[in-house]
């Protein structure tokens, strides 16, 4: 099948304004969009420039949007389109372009560290492990699988109009560690996210949870950490 792949294309230090390019390429309906950009940049254009690394949904590096929803290019078959054969491809929205599709995580970066996304407990360490019920373990099951492909937060209407905030991955990471019964830095880590830059700030869209490719309920770990400042009035 031919596909045509409209992609988005800007570098800074030659242009003045995005522009969108398009390509045709020979491609088979099981192949990935990240299969398409390849073939793109090795036979047709060497300066199209976008991240990826492992290829297999994993390092979350090559996340864009694909027909305007956030999602990685290495998950979408063509053939999960209906039948498509026109793509548009553009960088994910409310981060700065450094070129093409790569764009900035360093805001993103710099909240996702602000609640201290590692494991915290003062205690001495026991002579094995730190043991956990499984029932505990199963209620940070989900927010454990969250590969940092940004995919969510740049899908946020909150994040777009104020990146003070600290946007679902974050939060979903602080989640993670807040209702982990090992950790010991709950009330620190409530305290940065109790904040109207933080957890209300989220207007409960759901776009967070329509594009995770890893199918994470950021929303309602969202919630349940609105709850939990309520009641600890923090």
């Amino acid at each position: 099948m031919e596909v045509s792949f409209e992609i988005l294309r800007f570098d800074p230090s030659r242009d003045s304004s995005p522009r969108y390019q398009t390509y045709r390429v020979e491609a088979e309906p099981n192949s990935r969009i990240l299969d398409v950009l390849n073939t793109i940049k090795w036979e047709q254009d060497g300066t199209l420039t976008y991240r990826r690394s492992c290829a297999h949904g994993v390092c979350g590096s090559d996340a864009v949007v694909i027909n305007g929803k956030n999602g990685l290019a290495c998950q979408q078959l063509l053939k999960n389109y209906g039948g498509r054969t026109r793509f548009r491809i553009e960088p994910l929205p409310a981060f700065r372009v450094i070129k093409d599709l790569v764009v900035d995580m360093e805001p993103f970066f710099r909240h996702y560290e602000r609640i201290k996304p590692y494991f915290v407990n003062e205690k001495p360490p026991p002579e094995t492990e730190r043991l956990q019920d499984p029932v505990d373990r199963e209620a940070i099951d989900d927010a454990t699988k969250c590969i940092l492909c940004g995919a969510c937060t740049g899908s946020c209407p909150s994040f777009w109009s104020n990146q003070q905030y600290l946007g679902p991955a974050a939060l979903l990471k602080a989640f993670r560690f807040v209702f982990d019964t090992r950790d010991t830095a709950t009330d620190e880590r409530l305290k940065v996210v109790n904040d109207q830059d933080g957890l209300w700030r989220c207007h409960t869209i759901f776009n967070c949870n329509a594009c995770c490719p890893k199918e994470i309920d950021i929303t309602d770990a969202i919630s349940r950490l609105k709850v939990l400042a309520v009641q600890t009035r923090l």
